[in-house]
C-alpha cells in the first residue's frame, strides 16, 4: 500500500506554528488541519489562539469550530474527522498538513494509538485523584495487579502517569502496555515529514507572556463572560459536565471573575500555567524519535521554511 503523504508541524504553545504553517501551506499548495484539542470548539478563538479569519482566507483550515462546548468530544472523534479531511484534501490535489500541540491527536492519527478519553468519566478521575492524594503508593500497587507492566515503568510518586493507566485500564478492561503493544502492530495509511518547532526557553516563556496580554487586549475577559452567560447560565461554574470550559485560559478567567481570586491573580496564574503546559508539550513531542527539530531562537524562520519545503519537495515530488 501506497502510503499518504502528512505534513505535521508540532511544538508547544506560542512558538509560531500558525505562522510556519500559513507559509507552508501557500508554498505547497496545502490546507491546514488544526490538531488542538481546544479550537475545535465553537465561541472560544481568543483563548485557544485561533487563526484569525484573515489567516483562514488566506489558507482554508479544517476541524476548527467544529462543536459546541456542550457537546461531547474526544480523540476518536478528532481522528475519524482527520481522515476524512486528509481524504478530501487530496482528492482535490492538495497537500494536507497537521498543524498543533495536542500531541495524543497527532499520535492516534499517525499511530492509531487510540485510548478512551478519561475526561468522559470525571467522576473516576477525582476519584483516583483523591486516593492518590491519600497514599499515591495504594494506587501503584492497584496498577502492580492488572499493568505489571506499567507499574514497572513508573515510579509510585508519579501520580499523573499511574492514575492515566489506571483509568485507562477500567474503562477499557484492558492494560495500558496492551494497548501499546496493539498500536505498535496496526499499520497506519499515513508517511509523514515530521517537524517539531521549538525555541530558548526565555524567548519561549517571554512570548506566552506577551499572548497572554495580546488575548486580555483582544478581549478574552469578555469572552469569557460571553460563555459563561451562554453555557453555564444557571450552573456551578466549576460544573464537570463542561470539559471545554476547565481549558487552560478559561478557568482562570472564570475563577477571576467569580471572585475566588482577583483578575490580577488570574491572569498570571494564567501565564505560569500555560508555561508549564508548554514545558509539558515539549516533553511529549521530545519522545519521539520521528521529529526533525528547528530552534526558531537560532533560525530565522524564512530559512526553516526553505528547508522544510526542499525536503517536502524531495521527499514527495522528487
Amino acid at each position: 500500500m501506497q502510503k499518504i503523504p502528512l505534513l505535521v508541524i508540532v511544538g508547544p504553545t506560542a512558538v509560531g506554528k500558525t505562522s510556519l504553517s500559513l507559509e507552508l501551506a501557500e508554498a505547497i499548495s496545502g490546507e491546514i488541519i488544526s490538531a488542538d484539542s481546544m479550537q475545535i470548539y465553537q465561541g472560544m478563538d481568543i483563548g485557544t489562539a485561533k487563526p484569525s479569519h484573515a489567516e483562514q482566507q488566506r489558507v482554508r483550515h479544517h476541524l476548527i469550530d467544529i462543536v459546541s462546548p456542550l457537546e461531547s468530544f474526544n480523540v476518536q472523534d478528532w481522528v475519524n474527522l482527520a481522515e476524512n479531511v486528509i481524504d478530501d484534501i487530496r482528492q482535490r490535489d492538495k497537500a494536507p498538513i497537521v498543524s498543533g500541540g495536542t500531541g495524543l491527536y497527532i499520535n492516534a492519527l499517525l499511530d492509531g494509538f487510540l485510548f478512551p478519553d478519561t475526561s468522559a468519566d470525571p467522576a473516576l478521575r477525582r476519584s483516583l485523584e483523591e486516593r492518590g492524594t491519600q497514599d499515591p503508593t495504594a494506587l501503584h500497587r492497584e496498577l502492580a495487579e492488572v499493568d505489571p507492566t506499567t507499574a514497572q515503568r513508573l515510579h509510585p510518586n508519579d501520580l499523573r502517569r499511574v492514575i492515566r493507566a489506571l483509568e485507562v485500564y477500567y474503562r477499557t478492561g484492558e492494560p495500558i502496555s496492551a494497548l501499546q503493544k496493539k498500536a505498535q502492530n496496526t499499520a497506519r495509511p499515513y508517511r509523514p515529514l515530521y517537524i517539531g518547532l521549538t525555541r530558548d526557553r526565555d524567548e519561549l516563556y517571554e512570548r506566552i507572556n506577551l499572548r497572554v496580554d495580546q488575548m486580555l487586549h483582544e478581549g478574552l475577559v469578555d469572552e469569557v463572560q460571553e460563555l459563561i452567560h451562554r453555557y453555564l447560565e444557571g450552573r456551578r461554574y466549576d460544573s464537570a459536565e463542561l470539559t471545554a470550559l476547565q481549558a487552560l485560559g478559561y478557568k482562570e478567567i472564570i475563577w477571576g471573575l467569580t471572585g475566588k481570586m482577583s483578575m490580577s491573580e488570574a491572569v498570571e496564574l494564567l501565564k505560569r500555567d500555560t508555561r508549564r503546559y508548554a514545558k509539558r508539550q515539549l516533553s511529549w513531542f521530545k519522545r519521539d524519535d520521528r521529529i526533525q527539530w528547528y530552534n526558531l531562537t537560532e533560525v530565522p524562520e524564512n530559512d526553516v521554511l526553505e528547508a522544510i519545503i526542499e525536503q517536502w519537495q524531495d521527499t514527495f515530488q522528487g
